[in-house]
C-alpha cells in the first residue's frame, strides 16, 4: 500500500468527534495496519485495536462493540473480510450505528460483488488517503445516526415501529429520503402490509428508476402468486443492470414456483458466474442441478460451496450431503461415505438431525450406485427409527426419507411421512405438487391425490374448530384446543399464528397473564424459526407488545395509589 498522504479534508460544520470512538483495524500485513492506524490517529482517534486475521477479528468483535471497523478483504489463511462482515452481521456483533468499511486492493468484479452482497457501509480501494478516509467516515457516520433507532427497532423485530421512525426521519430531513423509503418498504413487507410497501416503492419510482424499487415490486407480485408478472419484472431489472445479483436469485425462485426448473437452473448458473463466492448460491445451484440430473454441474457447485464455505458462518452440511449423492450417481460410494463421515464430524455437534440425514443420504447413495442390499438395510433402520419416536424432521429431510423408503420397497412409513408434511403445510400448493410427484414416482399417483386431500382436510378441520371456539367467545376452550392442535401439527404455520392470535385475544379481553404472554412469545418465536420472514409475524408481535405497557402503567398507578389518596385527603 502506498504511503498515506497527509492531506485532510476540510472539517464540516457538524464535526464528528472521532477521538471518542472505538476502532478495529483488520489486515494481515503489519505495515498496512500501522498506516491505517496512523491515518486514524491523525483524525484524533485514540482507542484503536488491531487484528491480523479473520479469526482474531471475530474474537475482538465478540468482546467489544466497535464504532468503526476497517477490514481488508484478503486476510490470508482463514476467514476473509467478506466472511468477517457476514458473521458479524448474522451474530449481531455490530451496533446499529457501527460503521464497517471494507478495504482492499482487489478490483475484480467477483471480489467487489461478493463483498457488496453483504453490504459494507463503504468499499475503499487501496491506496487510501486520509482525505478519502475522513470524507467516507463523515458521510457514512451521519447516515448511520439517522438509521440508528430504526435499526434498533428492526433488530428487535418491531417492524411497524421502525416504519414509523422512517416517516419521522423523512419529515425531519429530506437528505436520506430515498434510503429511508427503501427501508420503510422492506418493513411494510415484513409487517404484512404489501399494499403500503407497493405505495412506497411506487413513490420512489416516481422520482427515479431504481432497480431495487422495481425488484421490490416484483417480490410483492411473487408473494401474491403472480409469478409470470414477477418473472418479467425481474428480467427487466437484469436487462437494465446485469450486476443486480438479488434479481437473479429472485428470478430463479419465480421460475421454480412456475415449475420451470431448467430455466431456474440457467439463471442460478449465470448468477454464480457473476458472483461465485456466495455459499447459499452455490448450494442452491448444486441442489437445482442434482434435481435435474445435471451431475457435472451439481458436483462443481457443491465442491465450490464446500471450498468457499470452509470459514463461513453459512457453512452447512447440505453441500457435503449433496456431493455424496453426486458420488453415488457416479458410482463412487467410497468418496460418498468419506463425505458423510466428514459431515458427521463437522456438523454433528450443532445439528441434532445430522445422524438421521447422513443415514438417509447413505441409503440413497447405495441405491443410486446399485448396492440394493445395503440400501434396503438403511431403509429398514430408518423405518425402525420412525416407529420408535413421534418426532419428525424438517420438510426436505422428510421428503428425502420418503423417496428412499419408497425406492427400497417400503410403503406405509413414507405415506405417513408425506401426509405429515401435507398436514403441516396444508396451504402450500407448491409443496403439495412436489409430494404428488413423489407419489407418482412410487406408482401411487391416484392414491396419492386422495391422501393429500385427506391430509389437507384434517389440518383445516383442526384449525377451523379452534377459530370457531374463538369467534363464539369461548376463549379458554379455544386456547386449550389450539394447544392440542400445536402438539399434533407443530410446524403448521397457520395453526401457530391462529394459536398466538387467540392467546393475544384472551389477554386483550380477559386481562394480562404472564403465563399466556410467555406462551404467545414462544409460539411466535417457533414460527420465526420454522419459516422466518412471515408477514403476519410483525402484526402479532406488535399486538403482543402493546399489552406490556398497559400492565406497567397499571402497576405504576397501583404503586402511586396510596400517595395519591393521601394527597386527595389532605386537599
Amino acid at each position: 500500500m502506498n504511503a498515506v498522504i497527509n492531506s485532510l479534508a476540510a472539517p464540516s460544520a457538524e464535526q464528528v468527534d472521532w477521538a471518542s470512538k472505538t476502532y478495529l483495524v483488520v489486515d494481515d500485513f503489519i505495515g498496512v495496519r500501522q498506516l491505517l492506524r496512523e491515518a486514524l490517529r491523525s483524525l484524533g482517534a485514540r482507542n484503536i485495536d488491531q487484528a491480523s486475521s479473520g479469526g482474531e477479528a471475530m474474537g475482538l468483535l465478540n468482546k467489544t462493540r466497535y464504532d468503526v471497523v476497517l477490514c481488508d478483504f484478503n486476510l490470508g489463511e482463514g476467514k476473509n473480510g467478506q466472511q468477517v462482515l457476514e458473521e458479524a452481521r448474522m451474530r449481531n456483533l455490530l451496533l446499529p450505528s457501527s460503521v464497517f468499511l471494507m478495504v482492499s486492493a482487489e478490483k475484480s468484479v467477483e471480489s467487489v460483488m461478493g463483498a457488496a452482497e453483504h453490504q459494507p457501509d463503504a468499499y475503499l480501494v487501496k491506496p487510501i488517503t486520509e482525505g478519502v478516509l475522513l470524507s467516507r467516515l463523515n458521510r457514512v457516520w451521519r447516515k448511520k445516526q439517522v438509521f440508528s433507532l430504526i435499526d434498533q427497532a428492526y433488530a428487535e423485530k418491531d417492524y411497524l415501529r421502525a416504519a414509523r421512525l422512517c416517516d419521522e426521519q423523512i419529515a425531519l430531513s429530506k437528505a436520506h429520503e430515498i434510503d429511508l423509503l427503501r427501508m420503510k418498504a422492506r418493513l411494510m413487507e415484513k409487517s404484512g402490509e404489501p399494499a403500503k410497501a407497493r405505495e412506497t416503492y411506487e413513490r420512489v419510482l416516481a422520482q427515479r428508476e431504481y432497480q431495487w424499487a422495481r425488484s421490490g415490486l416484483a417480490k410483492i407480485r411473487m408473494a401474491d402468486g403472480d409469478y409470470e408478472q414477477a418473472r418479467q419484472m425481474f428480467q427487466t431489472v437484469i436487462a437494465e443492470n446485469r450486476y443486480y445479483i438479488d434479481a437473479y436469485d429472485q428470478l430463479a425462485l419465480a421460475w421454480q414456483k412456475m415449475g420451470k426448473h431448467e430455466e431456474a437452473l440457467n439463471v442460478l448458473e449465470r448468477a454464480a458466474k457473476l458472483s461465485p463466492n456466495s455459499v447459499p448460491r452455490q448450494r442452491n445451484l448444486g441442489q437445482a442441478s442434482l434435481k435435474l440430473g445435471n451431475v457435472g454441474m451439481a458436483e462443481k457447485a457443491f465442491r465450490k460451496c464446500i471450498s468457499i464455505g470452509e470459514y463461513s458462518i453459512r457453512k452447512t452440511p447440505d453441500a457435503y450431503l449433496g456431493l455424496a449423492r453426486v458420488c453415488g450417481l457416479k458410482n463412487d460410494p467410497k468418496e460418498a461415505l468419506q463425505l458423510l463421515i466428514a459431515a458427521q464430524r463437522e456438523f454433528g455437534a450443532d445439528h441434532p438431525d445430522m445422524e438421521l440425514r447422513t443415514k438417509i443420504t447413505e441409503g440413497l447413495v447405495y441405491h443410486e450406485s446399485g448396492d440394493y442390499r445395503r440400501a434396503r438395510k438403511a431403509g429398514d433402520e430408518l423405518e425402525a427409527l420412525l416407529q420408535s419416536t413421534g418426532e419428525r424432521p424438517d420438510v426436505p429431510t422428510c421428503l428425502e426419507m420418503a423417496i428412499l423408503l419408497f425406492a427400497v420397497g417400503v410403503k406405509e412409513a413414507p405415506v405417513d411421512l408425506l401426509c405429515y408434511v401435507i398436514r403441516n403445510n396444508h396451504d402450500n400448493s407448491f409443496l403439495q405438487d412436489e409430494v404428488q410427484q413423489i407419489f407418482e414416482k412410487a406408482r401411487m399417483g391416484e392414491e396419492g391425490e386422495k391422501l393429500i386431500r385427506g391430509a389437507r382436510k384434517e389440518a383445516i378441520d383442526l384449525m377451523n374448530q379452534g377459530v370457531l371456539l374463538w369467534k363464539t367467545g369461548k376463549l379458554p376452550q379455544a386456547v386449550e384446543w389450539m394447544r392440542n392442535a400445536r402438539a399434533a401439527l407443530p410446524h403448521n404455520v397457520r395453526i401457530l399464528f391462529n394459536s398466538a392470535q387467540i392467546l393475544i385475544s384472551h389477554m386483550q379481553q380477559r386481562g394480562y397473564s404472564a403465563e399466556l404472554m410467555e406462551e404467545a412469545h414462544g409460539v411466535l418465536a417457533h414460527v420465526d424459526r420454522v419459516q422466518p420472514g412471515q408477514q403476519r409475524f410483525a402484526q402479532l408481535m406488535e399486538q403482543l407488545m402493546a399489552l406490556v405497557p398497559k400492565v406497567e402503567e397499571e402497576a405504576a398507578k397501583e404503586a402511586a395509589g396510596p400517595a395519591a389518596a393521601g394527597q386527595a385527603a389532605a386537599a
